[in-house]
């Protein structure tokens, strides 16, 4: 993602952001309020899209920015949006409240990214400073999965949210080991050929976005979410079979205005590289789904448990998809 990214929308989305983050309403009936806990950008166009769509099959759908994974779950939680968006398992386990995963959007594409002037490798990192997005987010899983693999502890853990944000600072050298997602790393790559290394992460076959909600919003609003998920499905599977679709989407719906026509070669390359490596969730996810997570998330240490022990029923809410299916069927 180039510098027209996600900075270019700070100025739109901050006021939101910040007024989200203090005084949210509180959800009223008939209004589906959605939680997104990051600033949108090109990643977003799938997500986004699939909202549009919902709206126009009747879905009333107000979209919360909110520049923090965690504001957008404590949303839920606070009753102050309806449906959520990310990887809430920690929460799940620790909340008391309810909360089920009821779609997976897509899984984790995140790139640990070092400077190469001061590190080589993971074993370089032992006693330094990361960059995560935020405290429970899959950036963070990531990182502490591999400090684990590799036998190393970080000296100090940074939140800075926004792909784009840590790009930057990495740029300007403020901070020099961080991780960031396909579009990011493309940029950094791009823009700064031979600075930075990407660290090879193995085995992580984890959620990155998911939607959630409370188990009794689940039940009342069976009928919206259901549209809502049955959009997603079918956006990944447009996306997937023919990602040009994302630019498609992105141009019916004004999604992103402030990118400017001259992303549209940008998102059908990162739509390119999500739909080669199989990052759409084409089936919503599920139980094999909740399995994967469940390895991930237990030994990067953010929940607790044997993950053979761990139910599916716990973390996830599984009908929303068994009907999704029984509409579209597999693919």
């Amino acid at each position: 993602m180039t510098g027209f990214s996600r900075r270019t929308l700070l100025a739109s989305f901050l006021a939101a952001a910040m007024g989200g983050a203090m005084a949210v309403p509180a959800a009223s009936a008939g209004e589906m309020k959605i939680a997104f806990g990051d600033l949108p950008g090109i990643e977003s166009i799938q997500t986004l899209a699939a909202i549009e769509r919902a709206k126009e099959r009747g879905v009333g759908v107000e979209l919360i920015i909110l520049n923090d994974e965690d504001l957008a779950a404590q949303a839920i939680v606070g009753g102050q949006a309806d449906v959520g968006i990310g990887a809430p398992y920690t929460l799940i386990q620790k909340a008391g409240v309810p909360i089920r995963i009821f779609a997976q959007i897509s899984t984790q594409r995140f790139f640990p990214v070092v400077n190469a002037e001061a590190y080589k490798g993971w074993k370089d990192l032992d006693g330094q400073e990361i960059a995560v997005q935020a405290r429970g987010s899959g950036t963070e899983a990531v990182m502490m999965l591999m400090a684990k693999n590799n036998g190393i502890s970080y000296g100090k853990v940074s939140y800075v949210p926004g792909s784009e944000v840590r790009r930057n600072a990495l740029l300007q050298g403020t901070i020099k080991a961080s991780i960031v997602d396909a579009a990011n790393r493309r940029a950094l790559e791009a823009e700064a050929p031979g600075k930075f290394i990407v660290l090879p992460v193995e085995n992580v076959s984890a959620t990155d976005e998911a939607l959630f909600a409370t188990a009794d919003y689940l039940k009342n609003n069976a009928a919206d979410v259901d549209i809502l998920v049955e959009e997603l499905m079918k956006t990944a599977r447009e996306i997937t079979e023919n990602p040009q679709v994302a630019v498609e989407f992105r141009n019916k719906y004004k999604l992103l205005p402030d990118l400017g026509a001259e992303a549209d070669a940008e998102i059908a390359e990162y739509y390119k590289e999500t739909a080669e490596a199989g990052a759409l969730a084409v089936n919503g996810g599920g139980a094999e789904a909740a399995a994967d997570d469940f390895a991930f998330f237990t030994a990067a240490g953010q929940i607790e448990g044997d993950p053979a022990s761990l139910k599916i029923e716990d973390f996830w809410d599984v009908s929303v998809i068994d009907r999704a299916l029984s509409t579209l069927g597999k693919k």
